[in-house]
């Protein structure tokens, strides 16, 4: 326990982290690395790239000192960073070598305003923090392995098929090499994937949600090339997977997890929204809605630029004529002369609040929405408007955690 005397001082330091937080965090991660560039192996280097690593620690620096006084408060984000870092690999033994940085990153970017007092606080609140992460994480990894089918770390799967289902959007279906059975999990899900890429030096490991619903002898990850987007880093991983994957090569999964996940008890309409490649985990929900409670009510909104884009188009089309509580929504920002033609999208331009109300029955409903942040950023504004309760609201960033 912090004595009351670190508490206060820790909480002295919210300014500062509010206002400095990002350029700690900056430092910490070239600090880190110089120090030990093995760990560029569990990075997302283009997310370093982009700042948004250095961003989401410095928010999950910040409310853990806003709320170092009653810890439980940020404990439901403990458990979804916990998430990735089992699906990454980080162990117990990283702690203290991130500690000592981060510590050291502080006094640097402050100087003499790091005093030894806060440093030792800063200390001991770390070392608090930690262990909860530890803990959490020592739970996770032995649920990992122990359960039917499990593993631990990294295990061989063989791709078995690879479809186009779209011109940016391929779906990889993995076996076991191993022909063991597959671990089960839970619709929303994401595993990760390591990869070596030629002439690269280190490893590189993304996570990629499941976008088959479970019960089936495979996992299919249907993954984005991001290097097709403008003025963003070209996705080294999603490029490899694209052009230099061949059916029956191997690929690297951690087991299933993640804490975005379909609510199976609840007999409420459900609303599925998402905005680009943000579909994968929305289909596996639906797909699993469909299999194992074809009468409860879904609404399917999809945002895309145009049929081009649309992956899982005639899927979704066909599921509904099978499930008559299926109901489906196409928009497109930019939809083709065909398109218009075959009228293959219900609404031209971006999700309002009052589309949503013309075709989601009602706001008493369980909602469920995945996509770029400025997508989730108006759907999550727009739901905040009609008066949805927070609770009622479940959203997953592909990537560190920000902030709607």
């Amino acid at each position: 326990m912090l004595s009351q005397r670190s508490i206060d001082i820790i909480k002295s330091t919210v300014p500062v982290l509010e206002i400095h937080g990002t350029t700690i965090t900056k430092r910490f991660y070239d600090m880190l690395f110089t120090s030990h560039p093995e760990l560029l192996n569990i990075f997302n280097h283009a997310n370093q790239k982009q700042g948004k690593q250095q961003t989401a620690l410095a928010n999950a620096v910040y409310a853990a000192a806003l709320h170092i006084d009653r810890l439980e408060a940020i404990l439901p984000v403990v458990k979804q960073i916990a998430h990735k870092h089992r699906s990454l690999g980080v162990k117990p033994e990283h702690y203290p070598i991130v500690g000592q940085h981060l510590l050291a990153a502080i006094q640097d970017v402050l100087g003499d305003a790091a005093t030894p007092d806060i440093l030792q606080a800063w200390a001991e609140a770390y070392g608090i923090i930690a262990d909860a992460f530890i803990g959490v994480e020592a739970d996770m990894y032995h649920q990992a392995e122990a359960q039917k089918g499990g593993w631990a770390d990294f295990k061989r799967f063989r791709i078995v098929r690879k479809v186009k289902e779209s011109d940016v959007i391929t779906s990889f279906y993995l076996m076991p090499e191993d022909g063991a059975p597959l671990a089960a999990f839970e619709p929303g899900q994401y595993v990760s994937v390591k990869v070596e890429i030629p002439g690269d030096e280190h490893t590189h490991i993304r996570q990629y949600s499941l976008s088959d619903r479970p019960g089936k002898p495979h996992y299919r990850l249907s993954v984005k090339r991001e290097d097709l987007v403008a003025a963003r880093p070209a996705g080294k991983v999603s490029v490899f997977l694209h052009e230099m994957t061949t059916e029956g090569d191997v690929l690297l999964l951690s087991a299933p997890a993640g804490d975005f996940t379909l609510d199976q008890q609840d007999t409420r309409p459900v609303v599925l929204i998402s905005g680009g490649v943000g579909l994968t985990p929305m289909v596996s929900m639906l797909y699993t809605l469909a299999a194992t409670n074809p009468k409860r009510q879904v609404t399917f909104i999809h945002a895309a630029q145009n049929s081009l884009h649309h992956a899982f188009k005639r899927h979704i089309e066909e599921l509904a004529l099978q499930y008559p509580a299926v109901s489906f929504y196409w928009c497109y920002d930019k939809p083709t002369a065909s398109d218009r033609a075959e009228n293959a999208f219900h609404r031209e331009g971006y999700i309002s609040l009052d589309w949503l109300q013309s075709v989601v029955p009602t706001p008493s409903a369980s909602f469920y929405f995945c996509g770029p942040v400025p997508f989730m950023k108006a759907v999550n504004s727009a739901l905040r408007e009609w008066e949805v309760p927070e609770e009622d609201r479940h959203y997953e960033f592909f990537g560190p955690a920000g902030s709607l």
